[in-house]
């Protein structure tokens, strides 16, 4: 729906009423399907129904590629893959402008939604009957939403026009409210939905007095952030004392999970991942195809390397379990080096490094040119499949530059020597014998500038659950908030008050949690794509294409940890906890980034806390947003992002907000009721668009 009429039409009440996703349990099971009027929306009935859809609006992110291109490329974590359309949000070239962008569906949507938030405002302290049990909830449902997507407006766009009523015709005159103006707004409506919303509830996905504390520590650390510094002044120190506040309270109702993988091993529609005490929100999705929509949940297809097709990857074809391989998103050297890789679990338990052969038919043979180099392996014979279906097929070395284990033979399509003999499977390496250090530039075979094609992609939200090998519509939820981010917020807080020895229990919290505990098998791979095995639309008891053609899945059970690290199998417990603040600044991981960032004193802690949410959050939709706000986005693009490569410029100024949309700004008017000058225009737009 386009801004032309997303202020006064009220066809998005009645659409989404009809178009839910759910969890099977969860109060979005119900659906409307008759045709209904506004006044529908004057009964008690029709608010119940209402609040349903908002909470649709949840999914928006991944109904398409919007996440992908608004939320995570064009950052330190992740650079482009093949998929071209997600370059100018990557380069920040000049096709990043305000004409059909993300950012216009993101406008359209937010304001659709807050439309029906402004008429549950409005009208459940009218036609609600205030004695029931389910009153508060209401309202407080509309001022939280009202907050919230709000929230996701100005976190992209700074200053958006607030209205705070639904109207009653069409209405073209807008003025742009200040940033200061907004989160006054949105730190009051959460305020109001705090006050209101109960502290529990037994209908799953509903919010809670939890999910408003989580947000209005969220948005009361934005507005303490660098981006505001211009106006924030204050309301920093009680912003800061507010989020250590109200994160407390959200960490106090939400353990974390006892395994960083739980949070990531979905084994089934509405399965146990989706339970976790540490997630506090997320947007209900299922596999009830009746109500997906175009795509249901989409963001499985955004990091997934390609695995399947054409010479350098014979004998693997695209099935359910390994997912759609687009290779939208590409990890940088920053998001490998960050992690501790022999003792931080979250590594390994986030990304893919192994593929299974699905396809022995076209599985490739050790042909004769190999054995007359002497770099055949030891145990096999000349005309010999390298490997067959339920056998390892492809991985992916994670070293350092100095291992001189791996070199390339021949070509860079997967053709490996390791110690001098060739791999069976193909096998792309990050660094090969003699290659030196780089952030940013073209080493190994894998991920190559010149392919986009070859890395390890994040397997956080792989979906095994689809019903074909193409299917897009994803079926797991999408988690939005766990308390993990509040002891993040609050070791920020402790860090900005000055106080950087209290951030590190919080800090500690996640760290040890990350650790490998005592008896760990490292070398497990654990992640949504082993959804297919308990999937009833895969009958050949393989990864998925069609019954009968494939004799194995692409999904893998093991990783490639022991051979990256070149380290003899352990199961022995790690420690990665914070002794003291010496640790933070000494820090062997994190050390070579705060060189080339050129960081030091107080510089520091922030880049530590940085770098720590790229280990816990990587990927989750935080990264562009949490780079703008604390004005870190051009030093850390430009210091890890291979777009800077492109001869592009970022631009400090501009490139930290969203171009306001050019279809909002032809289709408003001036005071005087005419169309807005050119001047206006300009006026109204963020800088630099």
């Amino acid at each position: 729906m386009k801004i032309s009429n997303i202020f006064f039409k009220t066809s998005i009440l009645l659409l989404t009423i009809g178009i839910m996703f759910s969890c099977s349990d969860s109060f979005l099971d119900e659906v409307k399907t008759t045709a209904l009027d506004t006044d529908h929306f004057k009964t008690q009935e029709g608010l119940d129904e209402m609040s349903i859809g908002i909470y649709t609006m949840l999914q928006w992110p991944v109904g398409y590629s919007w996440a992908a291109r608004l939320y995570n490329i064009g950052t330190d974590e992740f650079t482009r893959g093949k998929d071209g359309g997600v370059t100018p949000y990557n380069d920040y070239n000049s096709s990043l402008n305000s004409t059909d962008g993300p950012e216009d569906e993101l406008w359209d949507a937010m304001y659709g939604v807050i439309e029906s938030c402004n008429v549950m405002i409005k009208n459940v302290p009218v036609y609600y009957d205030n004695t029931n049990s389910n009153y508060n909830t209401r309202l407080g449902e509309g001022y939280f939403f009202r907050a919230y997507y709000y929230f996701a407006l100005v976190r992209q766009f700074g200053g958006v026009p607030l209205k705070l009523y639904p109207s009653n015709s069409v209405e073209t005159y807008f003025t742009r409210n200040s940033a200061e103006e907004c989160y006054a707004q949105i730190i009051s409506d959460f305020e109001e939905a705090y006050d209101l919303l109960p502290t529990i509830t037994d209908e799953l996905g509903r919010i809670t007095q939890s999910v408003s504390a989580h947000f209005l520590a969220k948005a009361k650390l934005f507005r303490a952030s660098e981006i505001n510094d211009d106006w924030n002044s204050e309301y920093v120190s009680t912003d800061l004392d507010d989020v250590i506040k109200y994160a407390n309270e959200v960490i106090a109702q939400h353990p974390l999970a006892n395994n960083y993988v739980d949070l990531w091993n979905f084994t089934t529609p509405d399965g146990p991942n989706e339970l976790e005490s540490e997630i506090i929100l997320s947007a209900q999705f299922s596999d009830d195809r009746t109500t997906a929509g175009r795509f249901g949940n989409r963001f499985h297809t955004a990091y997934t390397t390609q695995y399947d097709g054409g010479t350098g990857y014979a004998g693997l074809k695209r099935d359910i379990s390994g997912g759609r391989g687009l290779a939208s998103l590409r990890p940088s050297n920053y998001t490998i080096e960050v992690f501790d890789r022999v003792n931080d679990s979250r590594f390994w338990k986030s990304f893919t490094t192994t593929f299974g052969c699905n396809y022995s038919r076209y599985a490739p043979t050790w042909t004769s040119d190999q054995f007359d180099d002497m770099v055949l392996a030891d145990g096999y014979t000349v005309g010999e499949k390298r490997f067959v279906g339920g056998e390892l097929g492809m991985k992916f070395i994670v070293n350092d530059a100095g291992d001189d284990t791996y070199t390339q033979y021949r070509d860079d399509l997967g053709n490996t020597l390791k110690d001098g003999k060739l791999e069976a499977p193909w096998t792309y390496v990050r660094y090969f014998a003699g290659e030196s250090h780089l952030w940013i530039g073209e080493i190994g075979n894998s991920g190559s500038m010149s392919s986009f094609r070859k890395f390890i992609g994040l397997s956080k939200f792989r979906d095994g659950s689809r019903e074909t090998y193409n299917d897009e519509k994803g079926t797991r939820d999408l988690t939005l908030a766990r308390s993990a981010e509040d002891y993040l917020m609050i070791a920020e807080a402790y860090i900005r008050k000055g106080e950087v020895v209290n951030a590190i229990p919080y800090f500690n919290a996640l760290r040890t949690r990350a650790a490998y505990k005592d008896g760990e098998d490292r070398s497990v791979n654990i992640d949504g794509g082993v959804a297919y095995r308990t999937n009833s639309n895969i009958t050949d008891g393989m990864g998925g294409h069609k019954a009968g053609y494939l004799d194995g899945a692409a999904y893998w059970d093991y990783n490639t940890y022991y051979e990256s690290n070149n380290i003899a199998e352990t199961t022995a417990a790690t420690n990665i906890t914070l002794s003291g603040i010496d640790d933070i600044i000494n820090s062997e991981i994190d050390k070579p980034i705060y060189d080339e960032l050129g960081v030091s004193g107080d510089d520091l802690y922030m880049a530590f806390l940085m770098n720590e949410r790229t280990r816990e959050l990587c990927g989750e939709m935080y990264r562009w947003e949490d780079l703008a706000r604390t004005n870190l986005l051009g030093s850390r693009w430009n210091a890890f992002n291979d777009g800077s490569l492109q001869q592009t410029s970022f631009d400090a100024k501009q490139h930290i907000r969203r171009p306001i949309p050019q279809s909002f700004l032809d289709g408003i008017t001036n005071a005087n009721g005419k169309s807005l000058s050119d001047e206006e225009k300009s006026e109204m737009q963020n800088y630099g668009y």
